[in-house]
């Protein structure tokens, strides 16, 4: 039987619960085998920078999946030079993984913009896409339609998950505050914070 296998990109600065109740929503929902977590490197939908570094985000994603069986993390993208295109990530993963089925995860956002994307129509045919939806982040039906071929489209699935007001970009502005983020990522994630002492000298807007 095919192993299906998801994959879930982000930058991960920090990764945090809304990231591991997505994953493990859709995971369920979907049915499948993995999730596997690959935070990028240079993302090339924003700036290029990150508030830690490489090492740091990789290693706080790998404490964070740690204690789910399901979960793994990559450094696929981490170890690639150049901007960190979906569409390549996933040409290696399916070098990787054989005959895996594989599922990009994202948002209902990052999916209405995703003909902007670098060669979206490939990237579409090359693996399913799994859109995690949620009150007042909905597909944009007529954007699908009009971008993407009926082949393309039935390459994309949506899963209700719930809404939650976590971002890593708030997270951040609590450290720099002196503020609890204690259940706002993994207890394991908070220490590695505290322990090498990160988000406190500055924060860039991503």
């Amino acid at each position: 039987m095919e192993r299906r296998i998801g994959i879930m990109g982000g930058t991960f600065d920090p990764i945090h619960i809304g990231h591991l109740i997505t994953a493990e929503m859709v995971r369920s929902a979907a049915e499948l085998d993995e999730v596997l977590f690959v935070p990028s490197a240079r993302p090339p939908h924003k700036d290029g920078t990150c508030a830690a570094s490489p090492e740091d985000r990789l290693a706080m994603t790998a404490r964070a999946v740690s204690e789910n069986p399901s979960f793994s993390v990559s450094d696929i993208e981490l170890r690639r030079d150049g901007p960190s295109y979906t569409v390549d990530t996933i040409a290696v993963l399916r070098a990787q993984l054989g005959d895996a089925v594989l599922f990009f995860i994202t948002g209902a956002d990052a999916m209405n913009d995703l003909y902007r994307w670098h060669e979206p129509q490939r990237l579409l045919r090359s693996c399913q896409f799994i859109v995690a939806t949620r009150q007042g982040a909905a597909l944009d039906e007529r954007i699908i339609m009009e971008k993407f071929t009926p082949t393309e489209r039935s390459h994309i699935q949506a899963v209700q998950t719930p809404h939650l007001e976590i971002s890593s970009t708030a997270i951040r502005a609590r450290i720099r505050a002196g503020l609890s983020i204690r259940h706002l990522v993994p207890r394991a994630v908070e220490e590695y914070i505290e322990e090498r002492g990160l988000y406190r000298a500055h924060d860039e807007e991503l």
